[in-house]
């Protein structure tokens, strides 16, 4: 029984391969669809139409005192940024961990590699940090962070705080690197 059973079913299969049997479907879907319609007006949501601006082509009383009130906020911050003595920024940590020769390999290739780019290393007990540049924002740490990705992959982007150069540090700076020229 079983062996009828079985050789049916093969038959059934083999003769469904060759084509013999042909199952065919009825209709493209595309023509399924063609006559469908249905109204979705109630179920959507309405909105009232936005009010037109109206534009006054008085003259230009309005635009003294904004300009005025622009100013003085804009001096307002500017004063209070020259107050603040730190920039808030980003740096790229490269190594951070508790072995300290470990820490100066890192500075040290880092120097080698990359002589261009300013490095520093900090102390915070209990670890040694590996940071590389100052930058103003993470859109310009990424270039420098593509470079030293591939050396360094642990590497990542953080928030820092800078110490802000004052104009007399500057010339200093300036004076000292003039002298040795």
């Amino acid at each position: 029984m079983l062996k009828k059973a079985s050789i049916y079913l093969l038959s059934l299969f083999f003769l469904s391969a060759c084509g013999i049997i042909n199952i065919r479907k009825t209709g493209d879907t595309s023509e399924k669809f063609d006559n469908y319609s249905e109204d979705l007006s109630d179920s959507r949501i309405t909105f009232d139409d936005l009010p037109v601006p109206s534009f006054s082509t008085a003259g230009g009383s309005d635009a003294g005192p904004i300009n005025q009130e622009l100013q003085r906020r804009i001096n307002q911050i500017s004063e209070e940024n020259n107050r603040e003595n730190f920039i808030n920024g980003y740096t790229i940590l490269v190594y951070s961990g508790a072995d300290r020769e470990r820490a100066f390999e890192v500075r040290n290739e880092v120097y080698s590699e990359y002589p261009d780019i300013q490095t520093n290393m900090e102390y915070n007990e209990p670890r040694y940090l590996v940071k590389v540049g100052r930058f103003v924002n993470k859109i310009e740490a990424l270039a420098t962070y593509e470079k030293l990705n591939d050396l360094f992959p642990s590497s990542r982007i953080q928030p820092d705080r800078f110490l802000k150069k004052r104009e007399s540090e500057e010339e200093k700076e300036d004076n000292l690197e003039n002298a040795e020229r």
